[in-house]
């Protein structure tokens, strides 16, 4: 039973390792288109250390994100997501991480951080690295998955998308920040 289980999850890490080497598989063209839409500000995503949507600021790196949990004393939100493929990660962001709902929460109770694994653009070699090692750190097994740690990046819950938008998703927050403080 053991080694059958750690024969799957060896699979599962060469799995993984093949679905992140697809994305590193794009040009120099496709680099450059990304980040001419970044700079014109498209979409929540980017190579840059932060990412300002109009609301709520999401930071790309997990150095930055500790230091402003730490100076904020907050939890950090990470949200690991296949922004222009995956379904429910595209849905996660419109019914949710860009509704105000959701950006007035997170200003004051959490700092967000978004680990991209995006197919048809390509991230920074180093951006790409780090983002890898975090899914592998958290055992991420799907997209998307919603994770709550704190500044030291302790797990304090994990989460996903669920329907109903912004407002029930900040409640289902709360009551995992409320449900992690009982620990």
């Amino acid at each position: 039973m053991i080694s059958a289980e750690r024969e799957a999850g060896s699979s599962m890490k060469i799995q993984w390792k093949r679905i992140f080497s697809m994305g590193l598989r794009f040009g120099s063209a496709v680099v450059l288109t990304f980040a001419l839409a970044v700079s014109s500000g498209c979409g929540r995503e980017g190579v840059a250390a932060s990412v300002d949507t109009g609301g709520a600021e999401w930071l790309t790196s997990l150095g930055a994100a500790t230091k402003a949990a730490t100076e904020k004393k907050v939890p950090i939100l990470v949200d690991f997501s296949g922004s222009d493929w995956c379904g429910w990660c595209i849905r996660l962001d419109k019914e949710v991480f860009s509704k105000a709902e959701f950006q007035d929460f997170a200003k004051e109770r959490l700092v967000l951080l978004l680990v991209d694994f995006p197919r048809r653009k390509a991230l920074p070699a180093d951006m790409a690295k780090a983002n890898r090692a975090l899914a592998e750190k958290y055992d991420v097994q799907g997209f998307p998955t919603v994770i709550l740690v704190d500044a030291d990046g302790n797990e304090l819950a994990r989460t996903g998308y669920r329907p109903g938008g912004a407002a029930l998703y900040v409640k289902h927050l709360e009551e995992l920040l409320k449900d992690a403080g009982k620990r």
